[in-house]
């Protein structure tokens, strides 16, 4: 299926690894020109260097997403470069473990500022840009919107009102035919993912309790399995759908835990 990407430019915040890179990289096989929001140097470089092995036209963007000015200073710069800004991926985001016992207010607050208030400020700076193109926004949530998890409260907290935003924004952009979705990963070998493992003391029995526990292959979702969601959603063949919640998660949230 040709999803009609081509020259599509689309901002990827958390661009430079994980599921944002992999979301560059598809993007990119279709035509599409990703916009690499990101805060990590060393990551930008590397992604750079597959993306110019391929061929891929790009631009990147070295960007602290939760100063407000510095978001608004990089959605400009690739709004001049390129004339046009046809979609948004808000991607960035990190389970901090912010929890009720073991926090703060302070580190609640910053957690908010690292989770979810970046998604109004990038959403909002490039939505002139997104009007006159009719373009799709992407919000990435998580399971633990849904199932909840313990000890992650800041974390959490925005997971769960990114999903009520997605409902907000596309009812209030419907009518400048902006669409506005959720996708809804559970577990998903990413970097982050991975450092997270390396802290128990045996990593591949509790990644093995893990995957015991998806229905769907008993297996982690692949980074390249919510790209496909995710440019899906970006494109015009989506046009159909706004303000869903899409669980990419093989099963893990809804199906009954008994098949596992």
């Amino acid at each position: 299926m040709d999803l009609n990407l081509k020259d599509s430019v689309v901002l990827i915040t958390g661009g430079a690894k994980g599921i944002g890179a992999a979301i560059a990289l598809a993007l990119g096989r279709e035509g599409g020109v990703p916009a690499i929001l990101d805060r990590d140097a060393a990551a930008i470089e590397k992604l750079q260097a597959e993306l110019y092995r391929e061929n891929i036209r790009h631009k990147a963007v070295l960007v602290e997403l939760t100063e407000f000015l510095d978001s608004s200073r990089a959605v400009e710069e690739v709004g001049q470069e390129f004339g046009r800004i046809d979609g948004l991926v808000n991607n960035a985001g990190l389970n901090d473990g912010v929890g009720l016992e073991h926090g703060s207010p302070q580190r609640f607050v910053s957690s908010l500022k690292c989770n979810l208030v970046h998604f109004y400020t990038i959403s909002q700076a490039a939505l002139p840009f997104l009007k006159r193109s009719k373009g799709s926004i992407v919000n990435m949530a998580s399971k633990v919107a849904v199932t909840g998890q313990g000890g992650t409260s800041g974390y959490a907290a925005a997971k769960g009102a990114i999903l009520e935003l997605t409902a907000q924004w596309a009812e209030e952009l419907s009518s400048y035919g902006v669409r506005v979705n959720a996708i809804v990963p559970a577990e998903v070998m990413t970097p982050q993912y991975s450092d997270w493992l390396k802290k128990f003391e045996r990593p591949e029995q509790e990644l093995r309790k893990i995957v015991d526990r998806i229905p769907l292959g008993h297996r982690m979702t692949e980074p390249e399995e919510i790209a496909a969601m995710a440019i899906f959603l970006l494109s015009h063949r989506s046009e159909g759908i706004t303000g869903q919640h899409l669980f990419v998660d093989g099963g893990y949230i809804h199906l009954d835990r008994r098949l596992a």
